[in-house]
């Protein structure tokens, strides 16, 4: 009795659960599409990490949305959209953003928008660094290639790949740095701009200076800057509350649905992504319980969107690239193209490595797999199963650039079903090979 007791105070106690929408590869997965059919009904949509540098496409009644900074729920005039503290704002790009999409249709969103007062902010002069450093890195790496980095990650000559070559190809967008501000304890966070402006305008300029001794041809309009961000504080003010207890009411006062919209994508993780081509951010998991300031027992599914294939942008290794007549068709049919970059994506087949590697560090409930229909017109489809190195199989994604460049894939050789599934809207409209594929998908990977 008092075992049971417990547990239906524990019920009781712990609140409503999230569901959480993560990219399971090299981001480019369609998150945006999959979030979007699950916001219809949602009461909250959430982010929880990155910035401006996420790109996600809706469409919707023929309109094209292009989000980057804000909840692409945004479009959804019954749901709130929450930017948590763990995303990093530049307040001058979310009202462009805002402006551009209005003109297309996108209404009221100020009164649906709630941002919290612990999100770090991105300065301009953060995204003039950003230029700054990959133009740095590129020179200095520059002079020294080193095997398996940039240079030789099957992008063939660096010398042909103009603004590409040993960089770690950033969106330019002063994440990172943002992010480096933040680590770094001399970040400024929207409470702070909310606050004593003075104060603020103090520790502007000392970070700006302090920027600028770091790069000397920086030139940073201090003034200028301040004068558009104390505007910026008044438009903002209305939608600014303290997250955590904004997110502990939403979780505990009457049942909603709340949505939580990951950016970037596992292989683009701080942590766990292919270290240093990645994003300066946890995009896994465990980023959602301290971007949102939620516990761990508050997330409920956590679905990993996944496309049939694969695809990068920029740089870093990619063991199942094509490069030859697949890795085209796979461009050309998917419009590979990147949403905030606009670089062409490199492409390859699914590598059930990288899946299963995410899935041990998200702990995925279900599988959300998009552009299926790209490979349709193919005879046969390959999917890569294990990485050899030195002949011998190994059970574990590798940390080092370099070692994961040297991986064999070995490749499973499935049969193409040679018809058009774009029609397709349940199971049993796809043909008998395509459940043959997605069965096997889910079989290696564990998730159901």
């Amino acid at each position: 009795g008092v075992k049971r007791g417990r547990l239906q105070h524990e019920a009781a106690t712990t609140g409503s659960r999230v569901t959480v929408v993560l990219g399971a590869q090299w981001g480019d997965e369609g998150k945006g599409k999959v979030v979007d059919l699950l916001a219809a009904d949602a009461d909250i949509v959430s982010r929880f990490q990155g910035g401006n540098n996420a790109g996600h496409t809706v469409v919707v009644d023929g309109k094209e949305y292009d989000f980057h900074l804000l909840p692409s729920g945004i479009i959804n005039t019954k749901a709130v959209s929450f930017i948590g503290n763990g995303v990093v704002v530049h307040l001058p790009g979310l009202f462009e953003e805002a402006e551009k999409n209005e003109k297309k249709g996108l209404k009221d969103w100020e009164k649906r928008l709630i941002l919290s007062d612990r999100a770090h902010l991105v300065f301009d002069f953060h995204q003039a660094v950003d230029g700054l450093q990959e133009v740095q890195r590129q020179a200095q790496e520059g002079k020294k290639p080193r095997a398996g980095w940039p240079g030789q990650a099957g992008l063939g000559d660096p010398s042909s790949q103009p603004g590409l070559s040993f960089s770690i190809g950033t969106t330019r967008k002063g994440i990172g740095p943002a992010y480096s501000s933040k680590a770094a304890r001399t970040g400024l966070r929207v409470c702070d701009l909310l606050s004593d402006f003075d104060e603020f305008s103090t520790r502007f300029k000392n970070l700006a200076h302090q920027h600028q001794s770091m790069f000397p041809t920086l030139e940073i309009d201090v003034e200028g800057q301040l004068k558009r961000l104390k505007g910026f504080a008044e438009r903002i003010r209305p939608m600014v509350r303290d997250g955590v207890y904004f997110m502990y009411e939403a979780l505990h006062g009457a049942p909603k649905k709340i949505l939580v919209e990951g950016a970037n994508a596992a292989l683009l993780d701080i942590d766990f992504g292919t270290y240093p081509f990645v994003t300066s951010s946890n995009c896994t998991v465990g980023g959602v319980c301290t971007g949102l300031g939620i516990p761990p027992h508050n997330i409920g599914e956590v679905y990993g969107v996944v496309k049939a294939y694969t695809t990068r942008v920029g740089i870093g290794a990619f063991p199942t690239e094509q490069i030859n007549e697949i890795g085209d068709l796979l461009q050309s049919r998917g419009h590979e193209w990147g949403v905030t970059t606009g670089r062409k994506r490199r492409c390859g087949w699914l590598d059930l490595m990288t899946l299963r590697y995410a899935h041990m560090v998200n702990g995925f409930t279900a599988l959300a797999l998009t552009k299926l229909d790209i490979l349709d017109v193919l005879d046969e489809i390959k999917v890569g199963i294990a990485y050899k190195l030195s002949g011998k199989r190994i059970p574990y994604f590798p940390a080092n650039q370099e070692i994961l460049q040297k991986v064999e894939v070995e490749y499973e050789t499935l049969p193409g079903w040679k018809a058009d599934t774009t029609g397709a809207r349940k199971w049993e409209d796809l043909p008998a090979q395509a459940q043959s594929y997605i069965r096997f998908v889910e079989n290696h990977v564990g998730v159901a």
